[in-house]
């Protein structure tokens, strides 16, 4: 069996009265991308800040890197690195001296000119912190997130803030750390970007994981039936969904003669999956009845 980064059971966190995580179950392998998905309040953020030892727990056993986060000591900590939401480094600072600082925390950091390099701040690095725009300040906050090479890497909706640009530029940044072996965990809304990253997704609802599995897996158990599109010879348009779109291809093929005008094949996307595990959750809690997963 692969060895575990992550380790956690019934983690549950309660504010006050309201629940923000109740008994969320995840096992994350070394070496893995693993994507957290799901609404505002799902208990994502919390999660990762119980995982990075931020945040205390009220129930529930949870191993980081072989160590209990509540216990983590200094040398713990400098294994990991950290993504917040809304972190900012200190405006006097430039850039090339807030990488340079932080990089000293680290017992083997990597080059601050390579990480800056990394992030695509180069032509940024003798500017002040205060005078970045929020996007640039964005990637400054991942490159302290990198600097220090953790073993695991937690990032909270890394790259809200970005331009499409700089967004495919962190996901090649993300594929590299991926590469030299680092375990990653990633919450976003941007659902293109965890099918592109993460080799496996959890769907937090609640606070519960109510279904994982690749993308693939997602898509296929849990989104709409693919639609195939055509047009009839007498140039009506038809459209059937269907679980089977190869088949009714060839059954549409030998039925019209091997020709069809108009053909289209839209196969279930992630989104397709996650809109429904919302829909199914929410009826699930309304009803009473028991919330299922998927591994």
């Amino acid at each position: 069996m692969e060895e575990l980064a992550v380790s956690v059971a019934g983690l549950r966190k309660r504010y006050g009265g309201v629940t923000a995580v109740d008994g969320l179950d995840l096992g994350i392998r070394r070496g893995e991308v693993f994507g957290l998905l799901g609404p505002n309040g799902a208990g994502k953020t919390t999660t990762v800040e119980v995982l990075q030892g931020h945040r205390s727990r009220d129930g529930g056993e949870v191993t980081v890197l072989g160590c209990d986060p509540a216990a983590g000591n200094r040398r713990w900590r400098s294994r990991i690195g950290v993504v917040w939401q809304d972190e900012s480094a200190p405006a006097e600072l430039t850039v090339r001296e807030t990488v340079s600082h932080f990089a000293h925390y680290y017992p083997a950091p990597r080059d601050p000119a390579e990480v800056i390099e990394l992030v695509g701040l180069r032509s940024k690095a003798s500017s002040r912190v205060g005078a970045l725009s929020g996007g640039q300040r964005r990637r400054l906050d991942v490159a302290l997130g990198v600097v220090g090479r953790p073993e695991l890497l937690l990032l909270d909706e890394p790259t809200t803030g970005f331009d499409p640009a700089a967004r495919r530029q962190f996901w090649s940044l993300i594929r590299l750390l991926a590469d030299e072996g680092t375990t990653i965990v990633l919450t976003t809304h941007y659902l293109d970007e965890a099918e592109a990253l993460a080799d496996r997704i959890a769907v937090v609802s609640r606070g519960r994981v109510v279904a994982e599995g690749s993308a693939a897996f997602l898509r296929e158990q849990y989104g709409a039936r693919a639609t195939v599109a055509w047009t009839d010879p007498d140039g009506t348009p038809r459209q059937e969904h269907t679980a089977t779109p190869a088949r009714t291809v060839v059954a549409l093929a030998q039925r019209l003669g091997g020709e069809l005008p108009g053909l289209t094949v839209t196969r279930p996307t992630l989104e397709d999956a996650y809109l429904r595990l919302a829909e199914q959750d929410g009826a699930d809690r309304s009803t009473g009845a028991p919330q299922g997963g998927a591994s």
